[in-house]
């Protein structure tokens, strides 16, 4: 390699650094970090949250002090909620940012689900007598966990089996109907919008929503593309467009966008070595995690599960597991001293964090 295209491989190295560290910055991993979970949901705007352990690990790696019972208490205190939206897949989020994100993320939803509730073998009648099941449990009984609401729909004579409860519970949320809300021991509770969340605030017209959501999604995730926002939120490029238009953000000279007055990230520097949950923002959060983790594409497995792996220097170093309440680390090759002893602290504030968590 000539010199020119060695200087030139440099930059474009140091420019991905330095675009790891804004974001790294801006999702609070490193710098100032939350005092509370739901600050750390209100940065990051939704966390994906299919997997309860890894939801609350994202919470930790962007605060201090917290405990997970401490997400389990915003759940309880309905501050946070669960629900599908970005990508039809299910996420945390502040009970403010639900009323606005669930009109504008969950219409696309709609023809996915019907296909897949008559793959299950539930046809549209059968698909509403099932919905109305789910209601007059949760207003009778509730909230009710997926098996008792499960009970509740068979005893109405609708299919159950295989993903059909699935489905339907995701119907009933794209319908505004439901969302999980308290935790029940291991489990986490349905309980009925109308119930739990109250009367709600009007709402904002679609190209304002755009905007906020373009607006909220920067401050969490910049420096960042259309492509990055429509990927993340689940909604078309045009919209994409549009949001980031409607919020007033800034293009920078490499095509990312970021909001007005965030040059005080451009210096931002890498975070320390952290270890960082299962389906961790920092994979998902962009349309490609390349930057992050290189060639160890193990850490997403071939069916879509985003292991939790170890970051230094800005890079995947390792996966690691957490089982009989030790943190087993696999490292991808030999760390430096420095690094693993930073890593050992970090599994210490793991199995603190974690504490006598639900098994999930």
């Amino acid at each position: 390699m000539g010199t020119s295209q060695t200087r030139a491989a440099a930059g474009t190295a140091h420019d991905e650094r330095a675009v790891t560290a804004q974001r790294c910055a801006a999702q609070l991993l490193c710098g100032d970090q939350a005092a509370s979970a739901a600050e750390v949901t209100g940065r990051l705007l939704a966390v994906q949250a299919q997997d309860p352990r890894g939801a609350r690990l994202t919470i930790r790696s962007r605060s201090a002090g917290l405990t997970a019972a401490d997400v389990d208490a915003a759940l309880d205190q309905r501050s946070l909620v669960v629900s599908w939206l970005n990508r039809g897949t299910l996420h945390l989020v502040r009970v403010q940012d639900y009323w606005w994100l669930h009109p504008l993320t969950t219409p696309q939803m709609r023809t996915g689900n019907s296909r897949r509730l008559a793959q299950e073998g539930v046809p549209p009648d059968d698909a509403a007598k099932a919905v109305a099941a789910v209601r007059e449990a949760l207003a009778d009984d509730g909230p009710l966990t997926r098996a008792r609401l499960r009970e509740r729909v068979a005893a109405a004579g609708v299919r159950t089996g295989g993903q059909a409860m699935v489905h339907i519970l995701a119907l009933a949320t794209i319908d505004g109907l439901i969302v999980r809300g308290p935790m029940a021991g291991k489990d986490q509770a349905f309980v009925l919008v109308s119930d739990w969340l109250g009367t709600p605030p009007p709402a904002p017209g679609r190209e304002s929503a755009l905007g906020k959501l373009a607006r909220r999604y920067l401050a969490g995730h910049a420096p960042a593309s259309d492509r990055d926002l429509a990927q993340w939120a689940g909604i078309g490029l045009r919209d994409a467009r549009l949001g980031l238009a409607g919020c007033g953000a800034v293009q920078r000279p490499d095509g990312l966008a970021e909001l007005s007055g965030a040059g005080r990230r451009a210096q931002a520097p890498l975070p320390p070595p952290l270890l960082l949950g299962a389906f961790d923002p920092l994979l998902l959060g962009w349309a490609s995690r390349e930057a992050i983790v290189g060639p160890h594409r193990q850490i997403v497995t071939v069916n879509g599960l985003f292991r939790p792996f170890a970051l230094a220097g800005g890079v995947a170093v390792a996966t690691w597991s957490f089982a009989g309440g030790k943190v087993a680390l696999a490292p991808f090759a030999p760390l430096a001293d420095q690094t693993l002893a930073a890593l050992d602290a970090q599994a210490a504030d793991v199995t603190r964090f974690l504490g006598a968590e639900p098994a999930s």
